[in-house]
């Protein structure tokens, strides 16, 4: 509890310095993607693994049931997933909670039902797969290519196109 308690202030700091510079989103310099590391349970799949992804386009999206921000995505999101799985793209939703309500299961089984999520979500209620992507906001995505690597990052809403262009551009990268 002491460690949100002192998270709280950093993320409240982050999310008015995203805010005041707008949404983020760049091509990174490759980089290996972190494993998902201390999944407190699955919901819509098994369990997945970064390594056993490989060969596969992986979108990683970080979000929480009580963000607006998150909230407003995940039409975006949940088409992708629809458009592009069968061509190989794998969208792993990330729920790590912001507030201690969150942190439920039955509430985030029920916000997947209630926002028509089919991809798997990893519920991330101890923050260590946030805390491997040295993630910072709700919500983030991660674009990893077929070779395991980050190469693509987007912080908050917007950048749909950018976002998707990207997908389609790794899709077509060999494996």
């Amino acid at each position: 509890m002491r460690y949100l308690l002192n998270l709280v202030p950093a993320l409240v700091l982050a999310a008015a310095a995203l805010s005041a510079t707008g949404a983020h989103a760049a091509p990174v310099p490759p980089q290996p993607a972190p494993a998902l590391a201390g999944i407190d349970r699955w919901l819509n799949s098994p369990p997945l693994s970064i390594a056993q992804l490989r060969g596969k386009v992986v979108l990683v999206d970080f979000w929480t049931y009580t963000c607006i921000h998150c909230i407003r995505t995940l039409p975006h999101v949940q088409a992708w997933h629809a458009r592009y799985r069968d061509q190989g793209l794998v969208v792993v939703g990330v729920h790590t909670p912001e507030y201690p309500v969150e942190r439920s299961t039955a509430n985030v089984q029920a916000a997947i039902t209630r926002f028509g999520i089919t991809y798997p979500v990893a519920q991330d209620n101890g923050y260590q797969t946030w805390q491997a992507y040295n993630n910072r906001y709700w919500p983030a995505v991660y674009l990893v290519n077929k070779r395991g690597q980050i190469v693509y990052q987007h912080f908050g809403e917007g950048a749909y196109a950018e976002t998707e262009k990207t997908i389609r551009a790794l899709l077509a990268e060999p494996g």
